[in-house]
């Protein structure tokens, strides 16, 4: 019995997909399911239960369900809740800036750059500003590289510079124009308070204000950076998250290129 129960309920099921309306994916097409978990500056108890979960209704999400709540220190408590969210996106007029290059492993990238540069491409990067973090640089420019990517200094056609973390951007600059470095790479991890916009940002004035932005290329990566954030920055390229050496030395190698041989 409970067998033609379930199979005459799941005849009632929607199995529509229109990405004009796209809804999270839970257990069943467009049942909007979303996990969610949050901190409140209030106390524990049944009001913040409630708290939380007019807060999810405000959201947008139907029929909200807090799981699990604990308090973290007196005054604060953290909610992990359940609902259905009620809101679509329209997923055919989504647009999202890219990189515009091939992506190469290291072999094709140092038989191009031997092909059409000639000589090996100089590049210089670090953390720059007050981050101390060398996770993303080092993952892009160690020759151990990260998860099977090798990095730039294991290329054969890349002569690599890694300037470290906490690198004021006049020091990164002054290096790359006494190596004459081909490209400059700037890592960002610390966003707090939006601090590696207003470095990055830095950087591109110190370039423009000397009259050397056209000398070089200037890229950057990090958890929150985007290739469209960082045109807007005025910068060449962005790699954020899920981008490894491969993608910046295929970038950087096309790019250069299309500088010197048109």
């Amino acid at each position: 019995m409970s067998s033609g129960l379930y199979s005459t309920e799941s005849k009632d099921f929607d199995k529509t997909l229109d990405l004009k309306k796209v809804k999270p994916y839970g257990d069943t097409m467009n049942d909007g399911k979303v996990q969610m978990s949050f901190t409140l500056p209030v106390p524990i108890g049944d009001e913040g239960i409630e708290a939380a979960k007019q807060l999810m209704r405000k959201m947008g999400f139907e029929n909200p369900l807090v799981v699990y709540y604990e308090q973290l220190t007196e005054g604060f408590t953290f909610f992990s809740g359940y609902g259905s969210c009620t809101h679509t996106v329209d997923y055919t007029a989504i647009h999202v800036p890219k990189v515009e290059s091939t992506k190469w492993d290291m072999h094709q990238t140092d038989e191009f750059i031997k092909e059409h540069i000639g000589r090996p491409i100089v590049v210089v990067g670090a953390s720059t500003g007050t981050d101390a973090h060398t996770v993303g640089i080092d993952a892009i420019m160690n020759m151990k590289g990260y998860a099977g990517h090798y990095g730039l200094e294991r290329y054969e056609m890349i002569e690599a510079l890694n300037m470290g973390s906490q690198v004021p951007n006049e020091d990164l600059i002054a290096k790359a124009l006494e190596l004459n470095a081909d490209a400059i790479l700037v890592s960002q991890t610390v966003t707090q308070k939006d601090v590696h916009i207003k470095n990055m940002v830095n950087l591109i004035e110190i370039l423009e204000a000397e009259g050397i932005r056209h000398k070089m290329i200037v890229a950057c990566g990090g958890p929150r950076v985007t290739h469209e954030l960082a045109k807007e920055l005025g910068y060449d390229a962005g790699f954020g998250m899920n981008t490894y050496a491969d993608d910046v030395a295929s970038f950087i190698a096309q790019e250069l290129d299309k500088r010197i041989n048109g």
